[in-house]
């Protein structure tokens, strides 16, 4: 007989905690158990929630008695090792419970949540008096009540261990149960048409004459004729075709109804890929230019010595076409490629180049997929197979994904801002996060953009990661030509017409007439910022935020961009009556509003996250700009990243000062970086581009550098900038935010945590200090920076910031206060 062993798993659960948890294992699991299998486990009084296995061992808990899991959901693990390990990387360097990181990897459909139901098998007819106690119990209740959740039963039958007992009822065909657990994830079925197998061909030729002598039938005969064919020809094994195949072939609903109720074809559901319909190769590569070449070429010889290269290349000059050669040496070694972007919006473009080259190679992974499409997505990867998704595109989330064999990782357009997570937890950096990914698999990394962050060219500096030029652009094309349109003196002029000065009018109107396409940009969505009253001043504010509402035009209301809430516009002032109410500022929607009366001809459409809420809304927009069925394109930065358009003549920048006046140390940087991105749009395959770049302050020295294409001089500057004030890439930063209604609550908790932390850190703690914006979703904020030397310990100084968190909790008074922490914040 076997020896009963008592196995223990601890678990990762998706809850904000840092601790992993401890199950008992039921003894029928023993041997069936492994490191990333799923299990559903009690939680609390009455949840039911799935966890990870992280840990299999014999050691019981010393604090608590353990619960038993109820469900092994897997046969095989659903999450690797390696990927284990990079979760808790990820848990540790940007300071998230573990079980945050185990929500923002796994596709909501794996994370199942809810009761499972029990009833008596349909089939049981035994006697109750055969059953034991607990079992006549349970099964005395379920003939009362039809079905109950397995929580229930638990208490009916005062068992603590109430799986072990229904999994051994279910074994004895006393009961069965119902997962409405639900299995969120659904495959993708369809119903499919085949001959019934019973059928002997002796069978099918007599059915065929008798369809034959009967002329009421002959529409069923070509029918039946027409699926036999499809069946002998079908790859399926079993002779299956798809019925909306046969439909498409006018094979009646009704036909394919009587041939079943006659016996000879059977119609069943099937599972079927959700990306089965995948391209094939088409295309011959991309043949490069010598520059193209060159840049290939230093590139793999950098790698022999350092594993991440930075490829800065001036926009336009061809490193899509470097990353398609680059993907294949790799695809040619049996490796899998991940392939990053910031933006959903690029993966339309770039997937529509890449699957011209490397078919159903290619896989997509980002957020505006269906939780379903992850899934599978997700399967495909784990399975590492040779002929199916071997390159990933995706966003931040990509990461996460199961690699077996990754060989190269290509980070597009590295320096930008939208690879940062913000909320929720874990506030990792999709960059930074895919190269230690890099690390584990000993692959390489391929940083590309026109416009590096400062991070990464002080490494390139410090000689840390190799480096490659691309200084020109493809097929000798010229950058684009800039002017300025001085606001201030358009103004006095009176030349200003809303908010478009005479310059950029008159450069757009050229455009249009030489029948190319415009882009202009403007990073704020909206019709106007705010409402204020031109008597008293007052402006219309949230009442849970302490930021003014947004007037969109569309739904003609005023909105909060930070919670959500809305409120119809006021006819007249809230504090002195006054029906004088002026709008300031524009957003992106204003811009279409005004100019349409300008250029009554020209179609005029917005790019901004009010249209482009769903993954079809991007395609279809950046669809119909590529077919010119749109003459100006109004949009915020989702503009500026990448994108590709063969007619744009002219690129219009609204509004550089606001670009350049936010109140973050990196302002200048993101300032010169967008403008330099989106002038990039601009006179791409046909002719030298036009900018038309508007400000108040011409001579700014960001505006001069932009214009000058001087990146160098301006990273020169701007990287002894942050040297002198300490900032980063040369120190490091981490911000601790604490929330909660009451403000002077959190403004007294802010100081007691600052003042502990300076006790050690001393003017290394800035703060606390109330943010821009003091009060968002009806809690009061404050900030504490803690910048440090990148020569101490990072890791030291994590756990001194959580040791000091621990113990500000211990403050009963402070129990109810929020605190997060973002490190490497953006």
């Amino acid at each position: 007989m076997e020896e009963r062993t008592t196995w223990f798993v601890d678990l990762i659960l998706p809850v904000p905690i840092r601790n992993l948890f401890t199950y008992r294992v039921p003894f029928e699991f023993n041997h069936s158990i492994l490191i990333g299998q799923r299990v559903i486990v009690p939680f609390g009084k009455k949840k039911r929630i799935t966890g990870i296995i992280a840990k299999i061992h014999s050691t019981p808990p010393s604090e608590y008695t353990a619960k038993y899991f109820d469900y092994l959901l897997d046969d095989l693990p659903i999450v690797t090792e390696s990927q284990l390990a990079f979760w808790n990387w990820i848990s540790e360097y940007y300071f998230a419970a573990i079980g945050e990181v185990m929500a923002a990897a796994l596709p909501a459909n794996f994370k199942l949540a809810s009761e499972t139901v029990v009833q008596i098998h349909p089939d049981y007819s035994g006697k109750m008096e055969d059953l034991n106690p607990k079992e006549q119990i349970i099964m005395h209740a379920l003939a009362e009540r039809d079905r109950i959740e397995l929580n229930d039963l638990a208490e009916i039958s005062e068992s603590s261990n109430i799986a072990l007992v229904i999994k051994k009822m279910i074994e004895k065909g006393l009961i069965i149960t119902q997962e409405e657990i639900n299995q969120r994830y659904s495959a993708k079925t369809a119903t499919f048409v085949r001959l019934n197998p019973e059928l002997s061909e002796h069978k099918l030729t007599e059915l065929l004459n008798q369809l034959q002598n009967n002329k009421r039938s002959e529409n069923q005969l070509n029918s039946l004729l027409r699926i036999i064919q499809e069946s002998r020809s079908s790859e399926i094994d079993g002779g299956y075709v798809q019925k909306k195949s046969l439909l498409q072939l006018e094979i009646s609903a009704a036909v394919l109804g009587a041939l079943e109720k006659k016996g000879i074809i059977l119609q069943e559901k099937l599972q079927i890929d959700r990306f089965g319909n995948q391209t094939a190769a088409l295309a011959s590569f991309p043949i490069l230019s010598s520059a193209q070449q060159t840049a290939l070429i230093t590139i793999e010889e950098t790698w022999k010595t350092k594993d991440i290269t930075l490829l800065h290349g001036v926009t336009g000059s061809g490193k899509t076409e470097i990353y398609m050669h680059l993907i294949q040496s790799f695809l040619d070694l049996g490796k899998q490629v991940l392939f990053l972007i910031p933006e959903i919006a690029l993966t339309t473009q770039l997937i529509q180049r890449l699957e011209k080259y490397f078919g159903s190679l290619v896989g997509v992974y980002h957020s505006k997929f269906n939780q379903n499409e992850r899934v599978e997505i997700w399967q495909h990867v784990q399975a590492n197979q040779q002929d199916k998704f071997r390159v990933i595109v995706g966003a931040r989330s990509s990461i996460f994904l199961p690699f077996q064999d990754l060989g190269l990782v290509i980070v597009d357009e590295e320096h930008e801002g939208s690879y940062k997570q913000q909320d929720p937890a874990p506030r990792y950096h999709g960059r930074d996060a895919a190269m230690y990914l890099a690390r584990m698999f000993e692959a390489k990394v391929l940083l590309g953009s026109a416009t590096p962050s400062l991070e990464s060219a002080l490494n390139t500096k410090d000689k840390k990661y190799g480096f490659v030029a691309l200084t020109e652009r493809f097929q000798g094309m010229e950058l684009p030509e800039y002017t300025i349109a001085n606001l201030t003196k358009e103004k006095e002029a009176n030349t200003l017409v809303s908010h478009f000065s005479s310059v950029l009018l008159e450069q757009l109107k050229a455009c249009l007439d030489r029948n190319e396409q415009v882009i202009l940009f403007q990073n704020r969505r909206g019709y106007t910022p705010y409402w204020t009253c031109e008597v008293c001043g007052w402006i219309p504010k949230c009442h849970q935020c302490d930021v003014s509402l947004t007037y969109h035009l569309g739904a003609n209301s005023l909105k909060c961009h930070y919670c959500g809430h809305a409120s119809s516009p006021m006819g007249s002032c809230g504090a002195c009556g006054s029906h004088k109410i002026k709008m300031q500022g524009f957003g992106t929607e204003k811009i279409e509003d005004e100019l349409q009366p300008l250029f009554p001809e020209a179609k005029i459409e917005r790019m901004d996250l009010d249209t482009t809420r769903s993954k079809s809304k991007y395609a279809d927009l950046i669809s119909r700009f590529e077919e010119r069925k749109i003459d100006v394109l109004i949009g915020t930065q989702m503009l500026a990243k990448g994108l590709d358009f063969d007619h744009v003549g002219l690129v219009g920048v609204l509004d550089a000062d606001q670009l350049l006046n936010i109140p973050n140390f990196r302002a200048y940087e993101r300032g010169f970086q967008l403008i330099t991105q989106v002038a990039g749009r601009a006179g791409r395959k046909h002719h030298r581009g036009k900018v038309v770049i508007q400000t108040r302050n011409p001579n700014h020295w960001i505006v001069q550098l932009v214009i000058e294409n001087n990146i160098e001089r301006f990273m020169e500057l701007e990287l002894l900038e942050r040297m002198n004030f300490r900032y980063p890439p040369y120190f490091k930063l981490i911000h601790v935010n604490l929330r909660h209604s009451d403000e002077n609550l959190v403004i007294q908790a802010s100081k007691a945590l600052a003042e502990a932390l300076k006790q050690k850190l001393n003017e290394r703690i800035l703060g606390p200090e109330f943010p821009m914006i003091k009060r968002i979703q009806g809690m009061y904020q404050q900030e504490i920076k803690i910048k440090f030397e990148k020569t101490l310990s990072d890791k030291k100084m994590k756990e001194y910031l959580l040791a000091l968190l621990d113990q500000f909790y211990k403050n009963v008074r402070y129990k109810k206060i929020k605190i997060t922490v973002d490190v490497d914040p953006y």
